[in-house]
């Protein structure tokens, strides 16, 4: 990264005060890629405990899909999935509140009797696919800052700062130069201005 500056001490400031910035930024930055990484890999183990939850579940539920038939249709249905906002790592993540569902009237006479542990088995499956969705969400947005962290702490480490202290560097050299020069200038001209008093 070519950084534009001039060869004078209120470039040498500027530039000293960026590099001060960035060197103070670096470790929280850090600190907070190292915080996403471990929540990145939280929400995978989330995500892969629910799935196979959801799977042993439905597959206990396997013989009795024969039965499904006889519940009416539309009996149950999810009429709101409540999601709120929590900060995670500094990043704002959905999490599930509660998933409200409509449950339509039925006579307990007319239908089977496993009818009401059945619509509260669907209720949990449907709750559990909620979940895994919202888990499945959770997850990619906090990769997704993990990503932009990380890509943040490779530009200030491994680009930004060493740019800054090369041209740190070069405007001092070239200071330090100039005033060298400016030195010998003044001693060459007191010499000659010495020696034509002397004469």
């Amino acid at each position: 990264m070519a950084i534009l500056f001039q060869y004078n001490k209120t470039y040498l400031q500027q530039l000293s005060r960026e590099l001060r910035v960035r060197e103070n930024a670096l470790p929280t930055l850090a600190a907070k890629e190292a915080a996403l990484r471990l929540e990145v890999h939280k929400a995978r183990l989330e995500v892969k405990g629910l799935e196979q939850e959801l799977a042993a579940r439905t597959e206990a539920l396997a013989n009795t899909y024969p039965l499904w038939h006889e519940l009416p249709e539309k009996i149950i249905t999810v009429s709101q999935v409540l999601v709120v906002d929590k900060k995670t790592a500094g990043v704002k993540v959905p999490h599930l509140e509660r998933v409200v569902f409509d449950i339509e009237r039925y006579s307990l006479f007319s239908q089977p009797s496993w009818v009401p542990e059945g619509i509260e088995r669907l209720r949990e499956l449907a709750e559990l696919a909620a979940r895994i969705d919202l888990a499945q969400k959770k997850m990619a947005v906090l990769e997704h800052a993990r990503k932009k962290t990380t890509q943040k702490v490779n530009l200030y480490e491994k680009v930004q700062i060493p740019a800054y202290r090369e041209a740190i560097v070069k405007i001092k050299r070239f200071l330090e130069d100039e005033e060298s020069l400016a030195k010998s200038a003044q001693k060459i001209l007191k010499a000659r201005l010495a020696r034509e008093e002397a004469a």
